[in-house]
């Protein structure tokens, strides 16, 4: 049995499972982990209202002039994926959890950073758009 910040889990969702949308992704879980899926969910939309939510490598996922983030519930942690450069931008703000070029890992028995989410998520959504309004370069 595995625990995760006290919550038992007796086998963790297999990510091959073909998830139709983000209600059945956040199903999947024990009680507590649904919360905290829930809770990212909401951060997201709100910080976000226009973006499309979309099941994107088997995890829930948000697009708005291109894919903005993305999230998914691991054994003992809640994994936030707001790309490179979304990692970058809030390194400082980062410290103290576990991170990789694109993503950041939210361990199950902290609370999440929800307010650190929206402020990453509004970022990526700024960057989206300034890349869609930019002209495309002309070739002579």
């Amino acid at each position: 049995m595995l625990r995760a910040s006290g919550i038992a889990l007796k086998r963790l969702p297999t990510m091959n499972a073909n998830h139709p949308d983000v209600d059945a992704y956040i199903s999947l879980f024990p009680g507590p982990v649904q919360a905290k899926l829930s809770a990212m969910r909401r951060t997201i939309r709100k910080a976000a209202p226009e973006a499309e939510e979309c099941i994107s490598y088997r995890m829930p996922a948000y697009r708005l002039g291109g894919m903005l983030v993305y999230f998914a519930a691991f054994r003992h942690h809640i994994g936030f994926y707001p790309t490179a450069s979304g990692i970058r931008a809030f390194k400082r703000d980062l410290v103290g959890y576990k991170q990789a070029t694109g993503s950041v890992q939210f361990p199950l028995d902290r609370p999440l950073p929800l307010g650190l989410v929206a402020r990453i998520v509004r970022h990526r959504v700024r960057e989206n758009l300034e890349k869609k309004l930019k002209p495309e370069p002309k070739i002579p």
